[in-house]
């Protein structure tokens, strides 16, 4: 059976003292999920919140890490780092990072690649910007993201991640996939991952559904058979929102 998780991405928000007061919050709320929970924080607040939340069933990302291993890349973090801090996961190529930072495919893959060296588990987005949803390419796009960064793992390092399906067009807009959208992408995204993996693979992976995903249409998009649950953006930043969706799931 494969996992079921909600993950909270709270972006370039919360200063440190407000970070660890909201996972204080959490930390008192989320107390027996029906799925797994992971929070992706600023880098400046992992370490202080890892440690908050260590043997807690609340799991903490950092939002990205750096395509080096060490040396002179003043401001980068590296994966090593990241996994110092006690962060468990990393979520690589938002679409945030590939418009605004120019992350290509193969920067992208070797994230993917030091990630998992230094024992992090990749949540690793994909999805269409709005106007290649318009031409119908939507398919295509999301091939060529897997192709890219990610179908070159073996199977055993490509179980490690969690995949997060979000649609560029719905991203902090307001606009949401419909659950037949959503469910149509992610059953597409499996039967590559069958294509490439096998079925047991294909079977075993998460696939997580972001964009506007909220406390109000989180139950209706987890109810596709496809959708193993969302990585949360706004929502994740306001304790009550988010375990509504945690229990949504």
């Amino acid at each position: 059976m494969r996992k079921k998780m909600v993950a909270g991405n709270w972006k370039m928000n919360k200063t440190l003292q407000e970070g660890v007061a909201l996972a204080a919050e959490l930390k008192q709320t989320v107390v027996n999920p029906a799925c797994e929970v992971v929070i992706g924080t600023p880098f400046i607040h992992l370490a202080t919140v890892a440690e908050m939340l260590k043997g807690t069933p609340v799991h903490v990302a950092a939002e990205n890490c750096a395509d080096k291993e060490s040396g002179a890349f003043t401001g980068e973090v590296s994966a090593a780092m990241v996994r110092s801090t006690g962060a468990e996961y990393c979520i690589l190529g938002h679409s945030e990072r590939r418009q605004y930072y120019n992350e290509t495919p193969e920067i992208l893959k070797e994230k993917v690649r030091l990630a998992l060296a230094n024992g992090l588990k990749p949540i690793f987005c994909i999805g269409e910007v709005k106007e290649e949803r318009e031409a119908g390419i939507q398919n295509e796009v999301v091939r060529q993201q897997l192709e890219g960064s990610v179908f070159d793992l073996t199977a055993e390092e490509f179980a490690q991640l969690t995949l997060a399906y979000e649609p560029v067009w719905a991203i902090g807009t307001g606009l949401t996939a419909t659950p037949a959208q959503a469910q149509e992408m992610h059953a597409y995204i499996r039967s590559l991952v069958r294509a490439r993996y096998g079925e047991r693979t294909a079977d075993d992976t998460t696939i997580l559904y972001g964009g506007s995903c909220n406390e109000k249409n989180a139950a209706e998009l987890f109810a596709n058979p496809d959708v193993d649950g969302g990585l949360i953006g706004g929502a994740s930043l306001v304790a009550e929102k988010f375990m509504a969706i945690i229990n949504a799931r």
